[in-house]
C-alpha cells in the first residue's frame, strides 16, 4: 500500500449524505479486512456543483473525475463511487478493486398520500432527472391507461423528497438504494419492479478503486468483492458501452440470477432502450450460464446489444435532449 500500515487509509467520496453514508460502509469494512485506520477525505465534484441537468453537462463521469483525479495525484488511496456513475471506459492506471454485494436495484416512487404508481391520477407530475425513467415512467402509465407530465429535478434526497412534501410534485423517483443506505426506505410508496422499470445499468451495486499498481491495497479490497455482483454488473455495462450510451441516454439494464433449488445456475440480462414519451420502447432479454470470467459477462452484454440495435435501439438513442 501506497502508506505506512501506522497511517491511516485515505478513502476519497464525495460530500453529499448519501455517498458519505455509502464510503462510511466500505470504510468499516476496510478497517475489520486490514486493522488499518480508515479517514473520509471529502471531494467536490463538477456533478455536484453544477446546477445543468445531468443530460444537459454530459451524465457521465461528472461526479468521478475528480475522485480519479485525487487517486492520480496520490491525494487519497481509494475511492468509492455510484457504479451507475462510472464511465463504462476503465482508465488503464487505475482498478475497481471490489464491487461489494449489490443493495435492491430497483427504483422506488415517493408520492404525495403514500400512493403507488397505478394509484396515481391522470396528468400526475413526478420529478425526475433521469431519461432513462422519463420513457419506462410513460410507457408504464401509458399502459395503465394514463398520462404523466415527468419534471426535470435535481438535487439530493431531501431536496428531492421535498419537491412532494411542498405540493410541488405529485411524486418522484429515486433509486431504492439509495433511500436504503441513508435510512429511509420506509419513505418509499412504491418499489417499482424490474418487470416494469429497468434500472440504469450498475444501480445499487458500488465501485471500490484504488492505483492499479497498488497491489496490497488491490488484494485487500478484493476481499469486500461479491463475485455475482461483478458478473451481473458487468454484464449491464457492457451493453451499456456496446450500445454507445452514457447515463444521460434513456438505456435500463438489469442482470439477474436464476437458481435452481440452491444452485444459481443461469443469469438473465434484460435492456431496454425507450423514447422519452413512452411511445416506444425496444426491450429484448437473453439468459445464459453465469460468467465465470469477466470475458463472458462482457459477451453477455454485447450479444443483448447487437439484438437490440438490430431491432431499431439506435434511433431511439438519439433522442437525449430532455
Amino acid at each position: 500500500m501506497n502508506t505506512r500500515p501506522d497511517q491511516p487509509l485515505r478513502l476519497g467520496t464525495r460530500r453529499s449524505k448519501l455517498a458519505m453514508s455509502q464510503s462510511g460502509h466500505v470504510a468499516d469494512a476496510v478497517r475489520a479486512i486490514t486493522g488499518r485506520a480508515v479517514e473520509l477525505v471529502e471531494i467536490t465534484t463538477y456533478g455536484d456543483v453544477s446546477r445543468e441537468h445531468l443530460a444537459q453537462i454530459g451524465g457521465t463521469g461528472v461526479f468521478v473525475t475528480a475522485l480519479r483525479d485525487a487517486l492520480l495525484r496520490g491525494e487519497v488511496d481509494f475511492a468509492v463511487h455510484s457504479l451507475k456513475d462510472l464511465p463504462t471506459a476503465q482508465p488503464d492506471d487505475l482498478v475497481i478493486a471490489a464491487m461489494p454485494l449489490r443493495e435492491d436495484a430497483r427504483d422506488a416512487l415517493v408520492a404525495r398520500d403514500g400512493l403507488t404508481f397505478e394509484q396515481l391520477p391522470d396528468g400526475a407530475r413526478i420529478g425526475t432527472g433521469s431519461p432513462r425513467r422519463t420513457a419506462q415512467l410513460n410507457h408504464l402509465a401509458l399502459s395503465l391507461g394514463k398520462r404523466i407530465e415527468t419534471v426535470p429535478i435535481r438535487g439530493n434526497v431531501d431536496t428531492r423528497i421535498g419537491f412532494v412534501r411542498d405540493g410541488e410534485l405529485d411524486a418522484v423517483v429515486l433509486a431504492a438504494a439509495g433511500l436504503n443506505r441513508i435510512g429511509r426506505g420506509d419513505e418509499a410508496t412504491d418499489l417499482l419492479s424490474v418487470d416494469s422499470v429497468l434500472p440504469a445499468p450498475g444501480q445499487g451495486a458500488l465501485a471500490v478503486e484504488c492505483l492499479a499498481s497498488d497491489t496490497d491495497l488491490i488484494a485487500a479490497l478484493g476481499e469486500l468483492d461479491d463475485p455475482h455482483t461483478r458478473a451481473a454488473v458487468t454484464a449491464e455495462r457492457s451493453l451499456l458501452a456496446a450500445l454507445e450510451a452514457g447515463c444521460s441516454a434513456p438505456v435500463g439494464a438489469f442482470a439477474d440470477l436464476l437458481a435452481d433449488g440452491q444452485v444459481v445456475n443461469e443469469m438473465r440480462l434484460r435492456g431496454v432502450v425507450g423514447t422519452l414519451d413512452g411511445s416506444t420502447l425496444v426491450q429484448l432479454s437473453t439468459t445464459g450460464p453465469v460468467p465465470q470470467s469477466y470475458d463472458e459477462a462482457i459477451a453477455l452484454g454485447r450479444e443483448l446489444a447487437d439484438e437490440m440495435l438490430a431491432k431499431g435501439a439506435a434511433g431511439l438513442m438519439g433522442e437525449r435532449s430532455l
